[in-house]
């Protein structure tokens, strides 16, 4: 009954993957990460995506700040945050949170405030997405386990 269960939960797990790689949430970056990941270090993805989302928090709340400056002109600052969020949003296989990144840039480039305010909106919509949809898979993923009754050494 218990192998029903895990079973049951693993699918749930492929099936969440499975639509996140259709819908271009998520890349082939994201498997990379997951094969890093063993019974040495069994948190290794929930560790890597959190400290994402922390560092992404930071970046994005920058942006915003410099976007509602009314004085604001620096467009150059706003290019070198985006950098940085579309390299750890590519490292982690976040794709469409990379790809409106780089909408964003463009806009940036082009010292656009309504195209820049725009692209926040955008980034900051999907890189929700992308964290309800991680919070949604490590949930599974934990229920799994319990169900498997593994235990990690501590």
């Amino acid at each position: 009954m218990l192998g029903l269960g895990v079973d049951r939960l693993q699918a749930d797990i492929n099936r969440l993957l499975a639509s996140l790689f259709h819908q271009g949430v998520l890349d082939e970056h994201f498997l990379q990460l997951q094969q890093l990941q063993d019974e040495t270090s069994p948190n290794f993805v929930y560790d890597v995506i959190n400290i994402y989302f922390d560092e992404s928090e930071k970046l994005l709340r920058n942006l915003r700040l410099l976007l509602v400056d009314r004085e604001f002109s620096d467009y150059k600052k706003i290019g070198l945050h985006l950098n940085q969020l579309v390299g750890s949003s590519s490292s982690i296989g976040a794709r469409r949170v990379r790809n409106v990144c780089v909408a964003f840039r463009s806009a940036s480039e082009l010292s656009n405030r309504p195209g820049c305010m725009r692209g926040l909106e955008v980034v900051e919509h999907e890189y929700h997405y992308l964290k309800n949809m991680m919070h949604e898979l490590f949930q599974l993923e934990q229920q799994r386990l319990l169900a498997a009754g593994v235990r990690y050494p501590v």
